[in-house]
């Protein structure tokens, strides 16, 4: 039900009611800038009160969308790159906001629990804070123990990279790199990621339950007091030799004094200058150096060195998350990949599996993209070689966690109308009332009692779909792949099914009787039959169009593939690379006629939270359908009389 607007004139769109051309609503003000029954003052003095969750909206099917995934990736192990499959790139942007907003909120939430839950506080390397950290970077080695493994609180670094700004370069993977290494460098400052390069040392792990982080580096301080013990003797050898009158004449004695200050001094200097040197050379220039060089680039180890400068900040985040007392995750979020050359496209996915060559490094790549441009670009480079020229095999060997939208929703559309109608006043003043609001959102108030109840059925639907892929007596543990790379698509696919299913019960047309085991086989048959199942949904879909009748729903899934495989026999050329992703084709019809019968009415709800199949798929699916039968249309004998109605 939409909110009712507050008296005194329209609101705005933001507030339920009809849009203003310009933000002179005051209570339209008041609603937004005071969300959670505050009292507000108008211009002229009068005060305001608004009730609680007065204006507060449903979330948008895009928003929730959004949601679902931003849980799951709280939780998801990384490295993991998200395929952000939307077909439109200016509806990628604002997806790519609503997801980082999400993400923000469950960050603060996580940070409030932490504080009550444990009673070591978070630290920061800011003030005081950078002092202790250079301290501990200089003498301490950390340690991963079971007790900084328990701590659920977050922090993300959003990292936003749009590769059309660096198209124009040689190199746009080089972009990538850089320009992660430089914001992590900015997020932290210059100074302890130098001290790192010149005194870090890598975390290990505990060898028992121990609670202790920190170790002394014992070889670093034995070398620091021996240089200093050396430097001493040096100093005071020179000092008796300079100052005491009756050895003023030995010679000797001053240059063994004066060697032995030198060389121990030189130590202590050359330490100093490795840091000076760090902090006036980043990463970034060191790769561009690397880069520019074209007798380097063309050697076997040119991407070694890269990958060692990764390696080294991946271990600087790695110190900083014991440090800080929190998980660390830095989030890239890759644009405008799409309107590139397809050889920067190569390169930009290159790029990423270097980056993931670490399997404990904490990123988390959303690759925002359309398949439908970014496989013909892959298509036409030579990366390909070894993949039959096939771009869908090799996006799937990237991406470890499909995230496909659907289309817009009828609440989605509504936003964006009223969006577009808007003005540019408007729009500026949603951003200032965004930024309060996530400034009285720094508390991270408690979420209402119906969404905790939510994502504890979340949790346990989970646990019980998981089950089911445990138990080998279940038929569906027969169907899972032998690939580790898709099984880890599957894990990490599930968990936003099931939230996207919970959401949408008591929907219209969301049967009730679907369990956390019909939602895993669907994940599973999704993964394992990609092109198989997106024309039997196409069929459906084409049908469901033509002529919506009862019986329809309660046919088998099974039924309607078989009635138009015929059909896509026919077009199996132009499908070839989409066919060559599916799995047995005998295993596909024991899967769909035996072991799990989806109906119709099935399929046509359980669509809406697929989110693991490639959404273009289906969309060629039906621009070749369409063609085929206007093909065949036009084919057809015409009779004289449709070509010639009137008599002669």
């Amino acid at each position: 039900m939409e909110p009712p607007a507050l008296p005194g004139g329209p609101c705005s769109p933001g507030c339920g009611g009809s849009p203003v051309p310009a933000p002179g609503c005051c209570e339209e003000r008041v609603a937004w800038l005071c969300p959670r029954g505050d009292t507000c003052t108008h211009h002229d003095g009068t005060r305001v009160d608004v009730e609680p969750g007065e204006h507060q909206e449903p979330l948008t099917e895009d928003e929730l969308y959004c949601r679902c995934l931003s849980q799951t990736l709280c939780h998801t192990a990384t490295p993991v790159t998200v395929g952000f499959y939307a077909p439109c790139g200016h509806r990628l942007d604002s997806l790519l906001d609503k997801v980082t907003g999400f993400m923000r909120e469950e960050m603060a939430r996580r940070e409030a629990a932490e504080l009550q839950r444990s009673a070591e506080k978070p630290r920061s390397p800011r003030g005081w804070g950078l002092l202790q950290a250079l301290w501990y970077l200089a003498f301490y080695r950390p340690i991963i123990t079971e007790s900084h493994l328990r701590r659920r609180n977050l922090e993300f670094l959003f990292i936003r990279f749009s590769a059309w700004q660096y198209a124009g370069c040689d190199k746009l993977w080089a972009g990538l790199v850089t320009t992660l290494c430089d914001n992590v460098r900015h997020h932290f400052g210059p100074l302890l990621l130098s001290f790192y390069h010149v005194m870090g040392t890598r975390p290990r792990y505990a060898s028992g339950f121990s609670q202790k982080e920190w170790v002394l580096k014992t070889d670093t301080c034995l070398k620091l007091w021996g240089l200093l013990f050396v430097l001493a003797v040096g100093l005071t050898v020179l000092l008796v030799a300079l100052l005491v009158p009756s050895i003023k004449d030995h010679h000797a004695l001053k240059v063994v004094g004066s060697a032995v200050t030198s060389l121990s001094g030189s130590g202590l200097v050359l330490g100093a200058v490795s840091v000076l040197k760090n902090l006036l050379i980043s990463e970034k220039h060191k790769i561009e150096r690397l880069t520019n060089s074209e007798r380097f680039a063309s050697q076997l180890g040119f991407m070694s060195k890269v990958r060692n400068e990764v390696e080294v900040l991946v271990g600087f985040l790695d110190f900083m998350e014991i440090f800080e007392r929190r998980q660390l995750r830095v989030v890239l979020e890759i644009t405008s990949l799409d309107i590139c050359y397809p050889e920067k496209v190569a390169g930009v996915l290159n790029a990423m599996n270097t980056l993931l060559s670490d399997a404990n490094a904490p990123f988390i790549f959303i690759l925002a993209v359309d398949p439908s441009v970014i496989v013909p670009c892959l298509e036409q480079t030579g990366c390909m070689k070894g993949l039959a020229d096939n771009g869908y095999l090799y996006l799937n060997r990237t991406v470890t966690l499909p995230f496909s939208i659907p289309e817009m929703g009828a609440r989605s559309r509504l936003r964006c109308l009223d969006a577009a109608i808007q003005t540019r006043e408007d729009l500026m003043y949603r951003v200032i009332t965004g930024n309060v609001e996530r400034r009285r959102a720094k508390g991270a108030p408690e979420p209402p009692s119906d969404r905790r109840q939510l994502d504890a059925d979340a949790v346990r639907c989970i646990h019980e779909a998981f089950g089911c892929l445990h138990d080998g007596a279940d038929p569906l543990a027969r169907y899972l792949p032998t690939n580790g790379a898709h099984l880890r698509r599957i894990v990490n696919t599930i968990p936003i099914t099931l939230r996207l299913l919970l959401h949408r019960s008591g929907v219209p047309g969301v049967p009730d009787a679907l369990s956390p085991r019909d939602a895993a086989a669907w994940v599973v048959l999704a993964d394992q039959w990609p092109c198989r199942l997106s024309w039997a949904l196409q069929c459906l879909e084409d049908a469901w169009q033509s002529h919506l009748t009862p019986e329809l729903g309660a046919r088998s899934l099974w039924s309607i593939f078989q009635e138009h495989l015929g059909e896509l026999s026919a077009l199996r050329q132009p499908l070839h690379n989409a066919l060559s992703l599916d799995g047995d084709p005998e295993l596909f019809q024991t899967f769909l006629a035996r072991d799990f019968p989806f109906s119709a009415a099935d399929a046509r709800a359980l669509l809406g939270v697929t989110v693991n199949l490639d959404h273009s798929i289906r969309h060629r699916m039906g621009l070749l359908r369409g063609l085929a039968r206007l093909q065949a249309a036009t084919a057809r004998p015409v009779s004289r009389g449709v070509q010639c109605p009137h008599p002669e």
